[in-house]
């Protein structure tokens, strides 16, 4: 019998009748947890360090095989990772993809920097400092739309800071990986010459690279990031060259400043800009019936400081995970400034920040 045959058959009502009620993959599991015929797993290959400096958090790549149940991604896009970590219950963080356009079953990369204030057991912290080769993971399909197009432009500006650099150095992998005849320029900030992930292969693409200009630059602190005038010197006419930016929020309102309102500049935040809803009245969590004092913060953040544990994923407004029915009361959108004022109007928890009195269901 053919893969594709066993597939289909796997997936089929008889087949989901027969093993009701858990489902096929609970089954397929305790033979080989490498069969699936709906679930996306995969076994850790390996973990690379890309960036240790001492009291700093490590940054390192991990690759992953996945089950055949894996359909691709596309440069620039993320995946939901969720992993089991000492016994407790499975915890589900978003990551962008390092690695090219990849087909299914394809092995892939995601480059992470671990976040110690989330604690040991974070997901991060796990992949990049406890994980070994042939533990398993599990994961969503590659998700978002931060992504090149089928015809590529003659010339793109590659914008990243930080580890926002992960999806944009994946973009550029894929371009290599199509051999590109256009030009590139790719502008990365970091901390530091230590800080910058990727930092030797973006060393050998600047020596190597046809058509590729790098520039890797290290602002001091409190330096504004890039200006009009410095990104005119760096592309003529930068504002026709299309653009994908991916960073901190200081990087991708300063990129949106400069590009002022064209729709050549695609942008993806690393983390979400810090801007709050208005602080006063109440935030009630009505089906735990806790009332607080609206701090301005995004729902999440008050819930937990409230002592709730509500689910998230990625805490940047993409994966989802975090949507919640507010009843009542007026949220705003951190990323987009856009309210919402319906009731019964579900909002993803993360980025949403109740503009006074609000009352949510969690």
């Amino acid at each position: 019998m053919s893969i594709d045959l066993a597939g289909r058959v796997l997936r089929s009502r008889t087949v989901a009748a027969l093993a009701s009620p858990h489902g096929i993959d609970r089954y397929l599991k305790q033979i080989n947890p490498m069969w699936a015929a709906h679930e996306v797993r995969a076994r850790i290959v390996s973990v690379e360090r890309e960036v240790a400096v001492a009291g700093h958090p490590t940054v390192a790549t991990v690759t992953l095989q996945p089950t055949s149940t894996w359909a691709g991604h596309r440069a620039g896009q993320h995946v939901s990772v969720g992993v089991e970590v000492d016994g407790t219950r499975r915890t589900t963080r978003v990551f962008s993809i390092s690695s090219p356009d990849s087909h299914p079953g394809d092995r892939f990369t995601l480059t992470i920097r671990a976040n110690p204030e989330a604690g040991e057991r974070s997901v991060s912290t796990f992949l990049t400092e406890r994980a070994r080769p042939g533990q398993l993971v599990h994961l969503s399909q590659a998700e978002g739309d931060f992504v090149l197009p089928d015809r590529m432009p003659e010339h793109v500006l590659l914008l990243s800071g930080g580890s926002g650099i992960t999806p944009v150095m994946a973009m550029l992998r894929s371009l290599q990986r199509r051999t590109h005849r256009g030009r590139i320029t790719f502008l990365h900030f970091a901390q530091s010459p230590e800080h910058t992930i990727f930092g030797a292969e973006l060393a050998e693409v600047a020596r190597s690279g046809h058509g590729i200009d790098v520039h890797v630059l290290h602002p001091r602190q409190g330096d504004p990031y890039l200006s009009p005038a410095f990104l005119e010197r760096l592309v003529p006419g930068y504002r026709d060259v299309p653009a994908w930016a991916c960073g901190p929020a200081s990087l991708i309102e300063a990129a949106r400043a400069a590009y002022d309102g064209s729709d050549a500049l695609r942008v993806e935040y690393f983390k979400p800009p810090r801007v709050s809803g208005t602080a006063g009245g109440s935030l009630t969590f009505t089906r735990s019936g806790v009332t607080v004092p609206n701090t301005g913060a995004p729902v999440l953040e008050q819930a937990e400081a409230a002592g709730l544990t509500p689910e998230y994923g990625c805490r940047m407004g993409i994966c989802f995970s975090c949507t919640a029915r507010k009843s009542d009361g007026v949220t705003r959108n951190i990323l987009s400034g856009e309210t919402s004022s319906l009731p019964d109007d579900d909002i993803r928890i993360c980025v949403s920040a109740p503009d006074g009195d609000c009352a949510i269901d969690l």
